[in-house]
């Protein structure tokens, strides 16, 4: 990939540890299994509003989609609070152990990395900063400015031009194979991290690269 300028990080889950997120449910007395579907839910609304020509942001979303499905469920407190702390947990979020040093590897390298989001901004640089490693990116970036949600083509584009190269000169690093997918079809060179050891679904476009790891991927593109 002799073309390549820039690494474009997705966030949630790729960058940052969603796990402690299933502690939150628990505190409210609902299931911890309820948190992995609740982030699938809110996926799925995000990505609804797109196909639909419309847009919300990642947190009005996630607080809305909350309500419905702890219906029936026996939490210990209101709903209001029940959805204002799982909601908290984001802010508490850090980056899995391999992203600092994955990320100053690869920018020693000589790429030039970014991040580019459903979620928001602040969120990103908040993740970043605890993590020590703000400063290793260029530019953070959101589909809030984008108008529309991964894995629609015109969130990829929107990077290149904030950035001001090619989707060509870019490679977007991804857990998701649906942004996998998407980055490809925007015309983006793309890895997967595979950090469950689960199999790629046929019916994506494959990516160029595959990884168990940040560490594993720098490796890669070493070579």
């Amino acid at each position: 990939m002799t073309n390549l300028e820039v690494i474009v990080f997705d966030v949630n889950e790729t960058l940052s540890d969603l796990a402690p997120l299933a502690q939150r449910f628990t505190d409210i007395g609902a299931p911890e299994w309820l948190a992995k579907l609740w982030f699938a839910s809110l996926l799925r609304d995000g990505f609804a509003r797109t196909a639909t020509g419309s847009s919300e942001r990642f947190a009005t979303i996630a607080a809305g989609v909350l309500p419905g499905m702890l219906t029936g469920i026996p939490i210990n407190r209101s709903t209001a609070d029940a959805v204002e702390h799982v909601m908290a947990g984001f802010a508490a979020l850090q980056v899995h152990p391999d992203v600092p040093d994955g990320v100053r590897a690869l920018k020693s390298q000589g790429l030039r990395l970014v991040t580019l989001t459903n979620g928001s901004t602040d969120m990103t640089e908040r993740l970043l900063a605890d993590a020590g490693i703000h400063d290793q990116f260029d530019l953070l970036l959101s589909v809030e400015q984008a108008g529309v949600w991964k894995p629609a083509p015109a969130a990829y584009e929107h990077a290149a031009h904030t950035y001001g190269v090619a989707t060509e000169a870019m490679m977007l690093v991804a857990v998701h194979p649906w942004d996998i997918d998407g980055a490809a079809r925007a015309g983006t060179s793309t890895a997967w991290l595979n950090r469950e050891g689960t199999l790629y679904p046929n019916y994506f476009r494959d990516p160029d690269l595959t990884a168990d790891s940040l560490t594993t991927l720098t490796e890669q593109l070493a070579t």
